[in-house]
């Protein structure tokens, strides 16, 4: 009986853990909603106890996470990163000094702040290079993500699943890995993944996005926007036929709205009439030829924004929508953008899929290029409150000398104290939240913003999951399996198979979520070798950051995706040689400095 019911948590567990990992690589539902009911599921059926189903919220990884990600934001605002990149600014056209330094800042600040936060900060200064240079930010934007996340392999805060893997460690032999103890193999996988990225990773990258040599211009090739067919427009009247010649055929009819009934596949001799409403896709150039050649609107126009908000400073800015966005799967009518915010959404760019739902009924998502209008004067702190990054470079907010030297001494400190061993990471660097109120250089009412969310519900959701993993002796059976593979090969070419599965789950889902899975299947490895738990578990933080072949895996690569132009392909493209280059190389720093041998 006891036998039968172990093997029905077994059978729950691992239908569990598949039905998560189908969700999380689908991508249609968020990741901490599929993390609660996966936990949900566990606590229901009696696998997870109820009064532990909630104790994951106070995990030790989880509070690190969370205040580490309030002091990024502080570091990220203190203007000092945006002082370095302004030098940047002074370095000429020297295409490989540019991207050499770019990489060279990103991966140095990821290593001590959120590697989302450290990429924000230096892309308009990317952006703003490639267009005076005349280069395509397409070269610029996916090395300096993937710089970012080089970076993070750097130190145990470096990022999320440093942080999980050393409260494994902690519970496995009593202490946890070390602020530095990262750093011998993730600066070693950092010096040479830049040396690939600066002298031939960027070469293997298409030019999609053409440069411009304004500064406040950032062109994107395919925006899709709406138009209104009124009385002064030259379409109106006419068949369907004549807006693609007067177009030159450089704009795609995707839907037209009449008397609110939506066509997806209008013909082409079909009579436009006023009030037509019209979706249509095109590059930022060729949308402008047309609306003159057609004397055709945009559907938002600055004229309606005037009566608005009053005045006469209205202007564009492209935008794009970070990882941590309040729009985040709201449209611009839940937010009711106009009213709210002041702001008219005129088009959206997205890489990955096409777009066919009316334009401010379509969900934002990480990574969307939107092209927004409101007053010049507030537009930019707009953005800033919904969590849009603007992609030109309208200057850098420097900040006074006390708004960088405080957070940086804070920081320092705490780092300090925790390298002294005087307190655990957890508590370190809650002190130094604490601080950073205590000091104004954060806003109390500011603090929960800057923490994101979904992120902190995903892993507090996860940690009893991955503890039911070993209590059910799922991580167990896992590790016998993958060690049945790997037996006729030395006990190295399990750490390397471990490293190489990791990895490509890593690219599919969260690699937070990677980790919490992982581990326990690492660690079990380790016991049924009689082995150093060390090198397994180093080797899923390091291949579970290694998420370069997909847009998916990581937030740095999904932030880059829409202004970059790239598709899919692209990352593949760059991200395979790079993540073969992780392998061969890390695999063995890994053996080298944690030594299978206990």
């Amino acid at each position: 009986m006891i036998l039968k019911k172990l093997w029905m948590d077994l059978y729950i567990v691992f239908g569990t853990l598949l039905f998560a990992l189908i969700l999380f690589a689908w991508g249609k539902f968020r990741h901490d909603l599929v993390a609660i009911t996966c936990l949900l599921i566990l606590t229901l059926t009696n696998i997870v106890p109820y009064e532990e189903a909630f104790m994951g919220f106070a995990h030790p990884a989880v509070i690190t996470v969370a205040v580490i990600l309030i002091i990024s934001r502080a570091l990220q605002e203190s203007g000092l990163i945006a002082i370095i990149g302004q030098k940047v600014l002074k370095t000429g056209d020297n295409f490989t000094l540019q991207i050499t330094l770019l990489c060279i800042i990103v991966c140095i600040a990821s290593a001590f702040m959120n590697n989302v936060g450290a990429l924000a900060i230096i892309m308009p200064v990317a952006i703003h290079i490639a267009n005076k240079s005349g280069h395509s930010p397409s070269s610029f934007l996916m090395p300096i993500a993937f710089s970012s996340l080089l970076g993070g392999m750097i130190t145990l805060i470096g990022t999320p699943p440093n942080i999980i893997i050393a409260n494994f460690r902690k519970n496995e032999v009593g202490y946890t890995f070390s602020m530095f103890d990262f750093a011998p193999v993730g600066i070693g996988l950092s010096i040479s993944g830049l040396i690939f990225i600066i002298f031939i990773g960027w070469k293997l990258l298409p030019k999609r996005i053409k440069s411009n040599k304004d500064p406040d211009i950032f062109n994107i090739n395919d925006y899709i926007t709406e138009i209104i067919i009124d009385e002064e427009s030259k379409l109106n009247g006419k068949p369907l036929q004549d807006l693609i010649e007067i177009s030159g055929g450089d704009l795609q009819v995707l839907n037209i709205v009449r008397n609110k009934y939506l066509m997806h596949t209008p013909d082409m001799g079909m009579i436009l009439k006023k009030g037509d409403i019209i979706s249509i896709e095109a590059d930022s150039e060729d949308l402008q030829e047309f609306l003159q050649k057609s004397n055709t609107n945009l559907i938002a126009g600055k004229e309606d924004l005037k009566n608005l908000i009053g005045g006469e400073d209205i202007s564009n800015v492209e935008a794009v929508v970070m990882a941590d966005s309040s729009i985040i799967q709201q449209t611009a009518v839940s937010l009711s953008m106009r009213n709210r915010y002041g702001i008219n959404l005129l088009a959206i760019s997205r890489q990955d899929k096409k777009i066919k739902k009316r334009l401010d009924h379509v969900p934002f998502k990480t990574g969307d290029v939107l092209l927004l209008q409101g007053n010049t004067k507030k537009i930019a702190e707009t953005l800033k409150d919904i969590g849009c990054l603007p992609l030109a470079d309208r200057g850098f907010d420097i900040g006074k000398p006390r708004k960088i030297i405080i957070p940086i001494l804070i920081f320092l400190v705490s780092i300090g104290m925790i390298i002294l061993d005087w307190m655990p990471v957890h508590i370190g660097f809650t002190l130094a939240a604490v601080a950073l109120v205590l000091s104004k250089t954060l806003k109390l009412k500011d603090v929960y913003s800057r923490i994101d969310w979904p992120v902190i519900i995903l892993l507090g959701a996860l940690m009893p999951i991955g503890d039911a993993m070993e209590s059910s002796g799922g991580a167990d059976l896992i590790a016998k399996k993958i060690l049945q593979l790997s037996n006729l090969f030395p006990p190295e070419a399990a750490v390397a198979l471990l490293f190489i599965v990791t990895m490509l789950l890593s690219n599919v889902i969260n690699n937070a979520a990677t980790v919490v899975l992982m581990a326990p299947i690492g660690l079990s490895m380790s016991h049924v070798m009689e082995l150093s738990p060390d090198p397994f578990l180093m080797a899923i933080a390091v291949s579970a950051s290694a998420a370069f072949m997909t847009p998916i895996g990581h937030q740095s690569n999904t932030l880059v995706m829409g202004p970059g132009g790239y598709t899919f392909r692209d990352y593949f493209k760059m991200g395979l040689p790079m993540s073969i280059l992780i392998i061969l190389i890390g695999i063995p720093l890994i053996l080298y400095f944690w030594p299978l041998s206990k």
